[in-house]
């Protein structure tokens, strides 16, 4: 493959970095300077995949329950709120962001922001009402990610970030990181993690080999796989499904930024995760899963290309292009590679 075309495609984007490995070696690298390369940046949404990598981990460990747990065993207020719906609430619903709050991430009521410059995020969430009913659909929620955290950190007996210091971040020989907390010192679930383009690439690896890092798994390939499966479609201004805190579409042959992703599958709506089936077509197509934050930081993993790709940027919301990168300029020359 001729990878000098690929460099004179995205010069013009002008992307803080690039980095593609195919089976497991590094074949492309890109950054817009040298210190793009060795700086720890704001990897913004991309932080949720990392949390999705540490609740697994604590799962196999015996330390956090199974997915189908009521989420009410680590928020009691959640058994004792009036409406009864908030019961049902399990920590499956929690990784897939269908547990049904009232939820505008940006826009209209700003849930967002309004839980940052609350006094305890947690509680914040906890509190709003619900607008859907446990399972029945995913709405993108980064207060969740902050339950998780939290419950991550209570089950732990430690910090998350200390957890993933012992846990992944070790292993995976990330050294360099800088992780924000809320008014209550949690580590935030949903955003605030700072790391390398190349630490971003090395939990791709990981999921690309369903876990599994070197001689160890880190995480179980089950939960590995099940994590990354796709369990409800994504119903506001994001394409593709969502599964435990990752993205997941397909890109066929003349596809560009729109995603194709259809099908029943299993994400008709239960939440439950179990992924019985692919949520995608039979047409042949390449299917990948991805972490997604704000400005532009990507991990894309391409299992039957045995490709990682990590995109990053730090463009302001006004000076963005309004493209998706990975389908217009890499997704076309992933294709037609040999699988």
């Amino acid at each position: 493959m001729n990878w000098t075309l690929m460099h004179d495609a995205l010069a013009p984007l002008e992307l803080r970095s690039c980095l593609i490995s195919r089976r497991g070696e590094l074949v492309f690298e890109s950054y817009r300077n040298a210190d793009s390369a060795s700086a720890i940046a704001d990897i913004h949404s991309v932080t949720k995949s990392f949390l999705s990598a540490l609740v697994c981990i604590a799962m196999d460990r015996g330390l956090l329950p199974a997915p189908g747990t009521l989420a009410s065993e680590f928020f009691p207020r959640l058994a004792a709120d009036e409406d009864p719906r908030k019961r049902e609430i399990t920590l499956e619903h929690l990784l897939t962001m269908s547990a049904g709050f009232e939820w505008t991430e940006f826009g209209g009521r700003n849930s967002f922001p309004r839980m940052t410059r609350s006094p305890h995020w947690a509680n914040f969430v906890l509190e709003l009402p619900l607008m859907d009913k446990p399972g029945a659909r995913m709405t993108y929620n980064s207060g969740i990610s902050q339950l998780l955290s939290s419950l991550l950190a209570e089950a732990s007996g430690t910090t998350t970030a200390r957890f993933a210091e012992d846990r992944l971040f070790g292993p995976l020989g990330i050294e360099s990181y800088r992780w924000e907390t809320d008014p209550q010192g949690v580590h935030t679930g949903g955003f605030g993690l700072h790391l390398r383009p190349a630490d971003l690439l090395k939990l791709g690896q990981l999921y690309l080999r369903h876990g599994r890092w070197a001689d160890r798994q880190l995480v179980s390939r089950g939960l590995a796989e099940r994590s990354v499966r796709p369990a409800l479609r994504s119903r506001d201004h994001r394409q593709g499904w969502y599964g435990w805190h990752w993205w997941s579409d397909r890109y066929a042959e003349g596809d560009s930024g729109t995603a194709v992703a259809g099908g029943s599958g299993s994400g008709s709506g239960s939440g439950s995760g179990s992924g019985s089936g692919s949520a995608f077509t039979s047409a042949p197509a390449m299917d990948y899963f991805f972490a997604r934050g704000y400005g532009g930081q990507f991990i894309y993993v391409v299992p039957n290309r045995d490709v990682v790709v990590v995109l990053t940027n730090d463009n302001r919301k006004k000076e963005r292009m309004a493209i998706d990168v990975f389908r217009e300029h890499i997704a076309p020359w992933l294709l037609v590679l040999p699988e």
